[in-house]
């Protein structure tokens, strides 16, 4: 290696991209281009050990300016040494890399002479293209003088770089070189015995740096190092040994800086690292490598997308801050450690939660709105009117803190739908969230993040759901929650429901406050006594009593018919329910105050139709006519002659196939059927009549959460020590009014003409016996009052009371009527039954302005100020008092 190389005037060349090849250093390559086999074979392969090439460096012209001297693609006259840009002429033909000449390369004017240390030929299968494997050692540096061609790779006229041996020997005199080759021997021994002692290996390399010549050991130490192009250029031009040496000097100092800084830190954590820890290390170790290498794909790398996915999340700083700090934690655990799962989970959680992402709403039109309440809802005008005021708010002042809407009525009379409504008109997305049977607090505030199974309430995921922050969110059922050891889910939402107090509102997983504010709430409830008072004093509660028959009927023939036909496949064409067939359905079949039982029957009577429809053989013969016919479809079918295996019907085609598949004729439903289908008549107008037919018994209206009955009373008396007996499965404080009805009864029985005088005991050696049917039902509630008295004045009195007449209310013990609620579920519940009579509290008047204009018209409401009155009213001719009465 110390000995001068003998350079022949023209060398092969092989450009390297980005790549330099210095002298002493060795390198393998592979050679599968045609250009660079055709070189080996030429240069090497043929001339054995004699054959040298040259290796020159190349780069992209896209690229910075190089350091030293290029060549550029093109045509120029030969250089010389003090030229050092040439103009070389290249042919379009060749390729360096596999890669067209016609792009754009510099070529550097130095370059290093290579012998091959090995060589191997192999055959690419099933191609056949030769393959070699060289191994190269860098010799000396050269000049370009001139390149050209020679086939199908380069050639250069070239002249060496390399002094002399008697110019090397004046040049080792030197004080400067003494200096700096002593100066670069301390530091590669330095660097040697770092290495020595991390890799428990170096004596090779000690043998090489007392017996390579200082110059050229430059080159080899520099050649190991990670370093850029543009320094190994530097160092390739760096033909005075004295540079050479002195930046080799400088790249070994900078080496061996980063190798003691890395075991100084290695050092101070080793001790310290755990086995977790050191899986970590390594684990940031390959990443570290795969990101050098362009192996890293950030969509694979979940904690990135998951980063990445937080940043565009939009929190608030602080929110920003605490998901930051949680996320240099979760980067710090192993995904083996028991917390890692519900640390990501919660970073999760935070990135899709909507912070700031809102629906648009469209303008709002009013118009628009109120036709889309009509066309999805019948009669309801009053909750109607309110959902338009609402509305209007909303237009006139969209940030306006409007009250929480809580729409209270029984099953079956569209609270739900008039939620979503409601959303529709203002252009927001909708949530349903279902509190009934919720009795964990945890339900609403979510669970701690404490245990394994923590999750965020039922507000915090509806939120995640909809993706945005300000929906219309319906708390359904909101009467049905309860309270037991884990807490009272009512109480939790006070502060959702408060827009003073939901501007921070704090789910226990979340545990950062969220904003609620931009949030609609709306509330659904079967009846509104079982809510909380604080609760129901936070929202606006709207009534929604159910419906009289003339509106199930509109209904019926607008919205269920259409839908119940659409759902079990059938059209007009095939099915047929005359609204004289649907009134009879009402009337006989339902007495509910909303309609579910009414599209339960008529879904009955759809499938009846489907069984007929699917059984008949000939379901879709084409029509006799088929001329008069001017369907596309047809003429498709007819008009080919040839046989047709199998036709697809797209199905927007159904106005076609209407005209052209029928049954022989609709199914028209008429009373036969309706007894066939849906049984005998389940409820008659005879009803009430027949069960007012004895004395004792007497008929009152009840709320229940299913809306408005008919309660009957019966009483009786038999031998006895004087005992009251109730059955009917009856609450405290409807017991309570038997016993005061009774003993008011007691007290004017000589008023009411039942006893001949003050001292004559109406219960001497009788019981009463008061029953409430059906037992099976429990009953309670103030409001059976007067209806009691009425039973047992007519019991004592042997009058009945008059069948056509219902009542409710509730009395004192000196006789006075005190008013009841839920009025218009009452009425409309009598409206039902067929009764024309209803005995009312006279405060109770007032109420009266919500009942249906129809309803009152087709009724007589009789107010009573006291019991009286009651009396007066209940019974044919007037009060019993009139009469002789005997027990």
């Amino acid at each position: 290696m110390g000995e001068s190389v003998e350079l022949p005037s023209r060398l092969g060349i092989l450009p390297f991209r980005n790549k330099v090849l210095l002298p002493g250093a060795i390198i393998r390559i592979r050679c599968t281009s045609p250009s660079s086999v055709k070189l080996v074979e030429q240069e090497l392969w043929q001339k054995e050990e004699k054959g040298l090439i040259g290796i020159l460096p190349v780069r992209d012209a896209a690229e910075t300016t190089s350091v030293g001297p290029v060549l550029s693609s093109g045509l120029g006259p030969d250089i010389g040494d003090r030229n050092p840009k040439t103009q070389v002429g290249v042919s379009d033909a060749h390729k360096i890399d596999g890669k067209n000449q016609q792009e754009v390369i510099q070529w550097h004017t130095r370059g290093v002479a290579a012998r091959a240390l090995h060589l191997s030929r192999g055959v690419e299968k099933p191609s056949g293209r030769v393959t070699y494997i060289v191994v190269l050692e860098g010799l000396c540096r050269f000049n370009v003088q001139e390149l050209s061609t020679r086939g199908t790779y380069y050639t250069a006229r070239i002249t060496s770089l390399d002094m002399t041996k008697p110019e090397m020997e004046l040049v080792e005199q030197d004080p400067d070189f003494i200096a700096l080759s002593l100066q670069f021997k301390a530091s590669a021994m330095d660097l040697i015995s770092v290495l020595e002692q991390k890799q428990k290996t170096g004596g090779r390399t000690k043998v090489l740096l007392e017996t390579v010549p200082v110059h050229k050991l430059a080159d080899i130490f520099v050649a190991s190092f990670e370093i850029s192009f543009e320094e190994q250029l530097s160092m390739l031009d760096s033909v005075d040994v004295k540079v050479r040496l002195s930046k080799a000097t400088e790249l070994v100092n900078r080496h061996l800086q980063s190798i003691r800084v890395a075991e100084k830190i290695t050092q101070k954590v080793e001790g310290q690292l755990s086995k977790s820890q050191k899986e970590f290390l390594l684990r940031q170790q390959m990443r570290a490598i795969k990101e050098e290498l362009g192996d890293n794909d950030d969509d694979e790398d979940d904690v990135s997308a998951l980063e990445k996915k937080m940043q565009s999340a939009g929190m608030p700083a602080n929110i920003w801050k605490h998901a930051q700090r949680e996320l240099r934690r979760l980067k710090k655990m192993q995904p083996q450690q028991p917390g890692y799962n519900s640390s990501r989970v919660y970073l999760e959680l935070l990135a899709d939660l909507p912070w700031q992402t809102a629906s648009e709403e469209h303008e709002l039109d009013l118009k628009a709105a109120k036709e889309r309440l009509d066309s999805d809802h019948y009669g309801l005008v009053k909750v109607k009117q309110r959902i338009i005021e609402y509305l209007a708010v909303r237009k006139l002042k969209p940030d306006a803190r409007g009250p929480v809407l809580c729409f209270v009525g029984p099953p079956g009379v569209g609270k739900t739908s008039l939620a979503s409504s409601i959303a529709s008109a203002l252009g927001r997305k909708f949530v349903r969230i279902s509190l009934g049977g919720v009795k964990d607090e945890a339900d609403i505030r979510g669970h701690r993040r404490t245990y394994i199974g923590s999750m965020p309430g039922r507000l915090i995921d509806g939120l995640k759901k909809v993706s945005v922050c300000n929906p219309v969110m319906l708390l359904d059922e909101i009467d049905k929650t309860g309270s037991d050891v884990r807490g009272d889910p009512a109480s939790a939402l006070l502060e959702v429901l408060d827009p003073e107090q939901n501007k921070t509102f704090n789910d226990h997983y979340l545990n950062v406050p969220y904003d609620l504010s931009n949030v609609i709430f709306v509330a659904t409830a079967n009846k509104a006594q079982p809510i909380p008072p604080p609760l129901l004093d936070r929202m606006e509660v709207i009534e929604l009593p159910g419906y009289t028959p003339e509106e199930k009927l509109r209904i019926a023939m607008r919205h269920l018919i259409p839908r119940v036909l659409d759902q079990h496949g059938l059209s007009s064409a095939f099915l047929r329910i005359p609204e004289a067939m649907v009134k009879l359905i009402i009337e006989r079949y339902t007495r509910e105050a909303g309609v579910r039982n009414l599209e339960r029957n008529l879904a009955s009577l759809a499938r009846a139709a489907a069984v007929r429809v699917a059984e008949q053989e000939h379901v879709v013969p084409l029509s006799k006519d088929v001329h008069q016919i001017s369907s596309p479809l047809l003429q498709s079918r007819l008009g080919a002659s040839a046989e047709v295996e199998m036709e697809v019907i797209s199905m927007g085609d159904n106005h076609e196939i209407s005209s052209d598949f029928r049954i022989n004729s609709p199914l028209i439903v008429d009373e036969s059927m309706l007894e066939k289908v849906l049984g005998p008549p389940r409820f008659d107008d005879k009803e009430t009549a027949e069960r007012v037919a004895a004395p004792g018994i007497s008929v009152g209206l009840v709320w229940t959460a299913f809306g408005g009955e008919v309660q009957f009373v019966e009483a009786t008396s038999m031998a006895g020590k004087g005992d009251l007996h109730l059955t009917g499965q009856l609450g405290d404080v409807i017991k309570e009014s038997a016993q005061i009805a009774l003993t008011w009864v007691r007290a004017r029985a000589t008023d009411l003409k039942l006893a001949a005088s003050k001292e004559t005991n109406l219960l001497d050696g009788r019981d009463v016996h008061i029953h409430f049917p059906a037992g099976a039902i429990p009953k309670d509630g103030p409001s059976a009052g007067v209806t009691l008295v009425t039973a047992l004045v007519s019991l004592f009195s042997h009058t009945r009371v008059r069948s056509d007449t219902a009542m409710t209310g509730e009395m004192t013990l000196r006789g006075l009527v005190l008013p009841v609620g839920g009025v218009k579920d009452k009425v409309l519940a009598a409206h039902r039954y067929g009764i024309k009579r209803v005995i009312l509290p006279e405060r109770n008047l007032k109420d009266l302005v919500e009942v249906p204009s129809a309803v009152l018209t087709s009724m007589e409401i009789l107010p009573a100020k006291r019991m009286e009155d009651v009396l007066e009213h209940a019974f044919e001719g007037g009060c019993p008092w009139r009469q002789t009465s005997r027990l």
